[in-house]
């Protein structure tokens, strides 16, 4: 009777191995993993669009005259906030290069209003404004460390789903494909070149 107990502990013990190591468990253990940073990513963008309506308002309080550029921060937000996808499609290319275009586009946008603002010191000198650029700092800082967990969760469930044996379980079991991770933009590297002679305020009524 023993030996039967044995027995059968020794092949549930086998199964449970031979399952795990086929990806029956460590794939959707993974895909769940870089599901769960996917939101982390979503609530750092989130945080930086909650805070921009009040940025504009207290830019367009002390230097109305760059209405352009915070016209470009509005529609950017508006673009980066209709554009979303789903966790459950995180493999859709299209549909995730369309989501990290439009961040791109809102941040880029908030980076021209930064080098803007550096124009007018009495609204750097405003302990609101100060306070919200410590606030974007932070939140950009938040998204750049949600961006870069991201891509390590979801390279490894890449390389899990494409490595021998969990592919097995990955391919018969779960049919599971590949996800999308944030490319570096182009050009991120080059400092935002802004012609300052533009925006004086004394040439716009020339």
């Amino acid at each position: 009777m023993y030996r039967i107990a044995a027995f059968r502990t020794a092949l549930v013990a086998l199964a449970a191995l031979t399952l795990s190591a086929c990806g029956i468990n460590s794939v959707p253990t993974k895909e769940e993993a870089a599901k769960a940073e996917w939101a982390n990513v979503q609530s750092a963008y989130q945080r930086r669009a909650d805070l921009i309506p009040n940025l504009v308002a207290s830019v367009r309080a002390s230097a109305a005259s760059e209405e352009d550029i915070l016209t470009q921060v509005i529609e950017a937000r508006a673009q980066a906030t209709q554009t979303t996808i789903d966790a459950d499609n995180l493999g859709d290319a299209d549909q995730f290069r369309q989501f990290e275009a439009a961040q791109n586009n809102l941040g880029g946008a908030l980076s021209r209003l930064m080098v803007v603002v550096e124009r007018y010191p009495e609204l750097q000198s405003q302990q609101r404004f100060a306070d919200l650029m410590v606030a974007l700092e932070g939140t950009e800082n938040r998204i750049d460390t949600a961006r870069t967990r991201y891509n390590e969760a979801v390279r490894d469930y890449n390389t899990t789903i494409r490595t021998f044996p969990d592919t097995i379980g990955a391919n018969i079991i779960h049919g599971a494909e590949p996800m999308e991770t944030f490319q570096a933009e182009a050009g991120a590297d080059q400092a935002v070149d802004v012609d300052f002679g533009d925006m004086d305020p004394a040439n716009r009524d020339n």
